[in-house]
């Protein structure tokens, strides 16, 4: 089946011919759906803090700050077209009919963050601000503002007395309310698209300058892309792969779960983990702040006792049944019922084996018909139940009882998560070994005309953290305000 260029190409990329063949068995036989056992609620696997308990975490944190290095990791991945179909569809239109959406963003021109540098470029072209047509597409391709072929990191999304910020400056200040390190160095890591690596880098060597000057920090921002080896294959509606003109195999990037590599490779202790369209003006950014500090209190503190557990059973002081107690009251995980039957010594091992994982705590806010995963409790392979976020496309909705429990779910995942990578000795977690790797979908899209199956990676924070420790805690929804169109900036929240 493979030709030696074949081979050549799968050895550039750094995918094994394995792979591929795994790849090419889900195009056939579908991913195994997840076995949700009951959503997680407060109370029920989901932490509500009450006002004392958050500020109480803050002050650990706070207090705990010098004793880990804090870093900042930010998918900022791809171009913003989506942002703007309502608009797109209206300027290839020929009769010029506004839907609701259009004709919203015409009439509040005047408060979005761009308007400015819209003007300055209609005027400097001669173009009226009354010909829509010509308006839309200055918004949207070159020559205008180039809206439509820009990454959300580069656009305007808030307007200051100073001047309007992107999405990635205002990164840059969030971080600095909790990510800040105690010798004042602030860590955040990018990862991006390589067309648009260059402007990244540029915008944040200016940036980073008057924003280190002003708050006093020293930024260290790098960036990164998804790597070739995570791209998979495409395939026809016969899943036999398809060829590009030149012979060699067509290859798609493996979705936002692809980053797990590109989260591996970076350095620290503790990486909050945040979408680059998820910000607010410096108004609302203190309810932000407060939480990322309570949810990685939470973490720390847990981590460490975690830590207590792991050397006091590893040094023979510990009682199997105290972690076990721990595993189960504190990190939401239900061992097999078959433990009960074990002998003391596999006992240990089995939950040495469970608390020696990564950590992550993720922010649930409450459901209010915003898109996202939700958080669940999940029965494993081995019978155990944990905590996981769990996407609709993983459950089995032809199942009325899945169906069922799906459809209790309160809370939905804003990608809010503090992570722990680090184990007991100080050693970076190889996260690859804690992902779900028959966790995925598949997705019919089309090139050049031609439809074709897709594979995408376990999700990021779905399967690709499937197998860490997990627990969750529900936020204010005011620490929830993605731009996912371009109405989006017209909400109070980014005024």
């Amino acid at each position: 089946m493979f030709t030696k260029e074949d081979l050549k190409q799968l050895s550039d990329k750094g995918i094994s011919i394995q792979e591929i063949e795994k790849q090419l068995t889900y195009f056939k036989n579908g991913f195994p759906y997840l076995k949700i056992d009951r959503a997680a609620t407060v109370g029920d696997g989901m932490y509500r803090l009450s006002e004392s308990e958050t500020q109480g975490l803050e002050s650990f944190f706070d207090a705990r700050l010098s004793h880990y290095k804090l870093s900042k990791f930010v998918p900022a991945s791809g171009a913003a077209t989506r942002m703007f179909k309502d608009l797109y569809e209206y300027v290839q239109s020929s009769d010029r009919q506004e839907n609701t959406s259009v004709a919203e963003i015409f009439s509040g021109l005047d408060k979005f963050a761009f308007y400015e540098d819209l003007k300055r470029i209609m005027a400097l072209q001669h173009i009226s601000i009354a010909d829509k047509k010509k308006l839309a597409e200055t918004i949207l391709l070159s020559g205008g503002l180039n809206y439509g072929s820009l990454p959300k990191g580069m656009l305007l999304f808030h307007r200051y007395a100073e001047g309007a910020r992107t999405a990635l400056e205002e990164h840059l200040v969030e971080g600095i309310g909790y990510a800040r390190n105690a010798d004042g160095s602030v860590y955040i890591h990018f990862t991006v698209s390589p067309e648009h690596q260059p402007v990244f880098e540029s915008l944040s060597h200016t940036k980073a300058k008057i924003y280190a000057k002003k708050y006093g920090v020293a930024f260290h921002i790098d960036f990164s892309q998804q790597k070739p080896s995570t791209d998979t294959i495409a395939v026809d509606e016969d899943n036999r792969p398809i060829r590009n003109s030149d012979g060699s195999f067509l290859f798609r990037p493996g979705g936002h779960g692809a980053l797990l590599e590109n989260l591996n490779d970076l350095k620290g202790d503790i990486i909050f983990i945040k979408n680059i369209d998820n910000v607010v003006p410096d108004r609302l950014k203190p309810t932000t702040i407060h939480y990322k500090k309570v949810l990685a209190g939470l973490l720390i503190r847990l981590q460490e006792e975690l830590f207590k557990h792991i050397r006091a059973l590893r040094s023979g002081q510990g009682s199997v049944q105290d972690a076990l107690a721990f595993l189960s009251e504190k990190l939401a995980f239900q061992c097999p019922e078959a433990i009960r039957s074990w002998g003391i010594e596999t006992q240990k091992q089995y939950v040495l084996s469970v608390l020696n994982r990564p950590i992550r705590v993720c922010g649930m806010v409450k459901n209010e018909g915003e898109p996202g995963g939700g958080p669940f409790w999940v029965r494993n392979a081995d019978g155990s139940i944990a905590l996981q976020i769990a996407e609709s496309s993983q459950i089995n909705m032809g199942d009325q009882q899945q169906k069922t429990i799906a459809a209790h779910a309160t809370h939905f995942n804003p990608v809010d998560l503090i992570c722990g990578v680090k184990d007991c000795d100080g050693n970076d977690f190889d996260l690859l070994k804690y992902r779900d790797p028959d966790t995925g979908f598949i997705s019919v899209k089309s090139k050049d005309g031609v439809s074709l199956k897709a594979q995408e990676l376990p999700g990021l924070w779905n399967g690709a953290m499937a197998n860490w420790n997990t627990l969750f805690v529900e936020v204010p929804i005011d620490t929830f305000n993605p731009v996912k169109t371009i109405n989006d900036w017209l909400r109070p929240q980014h005024q």
